[in-house]
């Protein structure tokens, strides 16, 4: 019964973890690149006005992270400021191509969010990274706090993984951002809307496997040593208490 709350424990730990980081990815790149299409082919309408309808649904995620969480996010303020913005300004040019532009300047906050953060000590990033190396577990929790608040003997080479994992996320994004605004000022039009959204696949595929290497197989075998560790520190007094009682009995 112990082992089966375990695993359950586990798999609630992993499972909002998986949702949360994908959902975003559906509405932001499938959604709008989708609509795009219905709006422009089925309905008729024309290019600035389906990328107009096509943003929509990124914005309004934003809005209702914000109203969820009941929270002032300063980053997620950020980007909704940056989409009203440029949908403001894209409206009065009634220009698509700064539409597509816009895209970037979100990326490119995202990027300088990342990077200030890292700067700051505080890795922006560390947060969705925890549940899936902490995987629920208790032991590998308190490892976590442990490398985390530096009361371990690994907690330098943890921390230096923490920055270089946010690092590595905030140059992609930055580098994304460019090739966004580049392509949407020398792309047509039509043909930036879903190259956009390969590009983005494209850098989340590629930043996924570097920070991979780069950051989080480091981690989880300084957290998977830290874990043991501990449990090996817990066990020995344990085992000579039972030593004891014996040689006196």
């Amino acid at each position: 019964m112990t082992k089966n709350t375990g695993n359950q424990s586990q798999d609630s730990g992993r499972g909002p973890s998986v949702l949360e980081n994908f959902k975003p990815l559906l509405i932001d790149v499938a959604l709008p690149l989708g609509s795009y299409y219905v709006f422009k082919e089925a309905f008729g309408m024309s290019t600035f006005a389906a990328l107009a309808w096509s943003s929509v649904g990124p914005a309004l995620r934003t809005v209702w992270s914000l109203v969820r969480e009941r929270t002032a996010n300063g980053l997620a303020l950020l980007i909704l400021t940056v989409n009203v913005v440029g949908l403001a300004l894209s409206f009065v040019s009634g220009d698509p191509r700064l539409m597509l532009a816009k895209d970037g300047a979100v990326s490119s906050t995202v990027a300088i969010g990342i990077l200030v953060s890292v700067v700051l000590g505080r890795p922006m990033m560390t947060e969705g990274m925890k549940p899936f190396l902490v995987k629920g577990d208790s032991a590998r929790e308190g490892a976590w706090q442990r490398l985390t608040s530096g009361a371990a003997a690994g907690s330098a080479a943890f921390r230096r993984k923490e920055r270089a994992f946010s690092l590595v996320w905030g140059v992609a994004l930055l580098l994304e951002c460019v090739a966004r605004v580049v392509g949407a000022y020398t792309i047509p039009v039509d043909t930036m809307v879903w190259l956009g959204g390969v590009l983005m696949g494209v850098v989340m595929v590629v930043t996924f496997v570097v920070s991979g290497a780069v950051a989080v197989g480091p981690m989880e075998c300084l957290l998977s040593e830290e874990a043991t560790e501990k449990r090996d520190e817990s066990a020995e007094p344990a085992q000579d208490g039972h030593t004891t009682l014996a040689a006196a009995a």
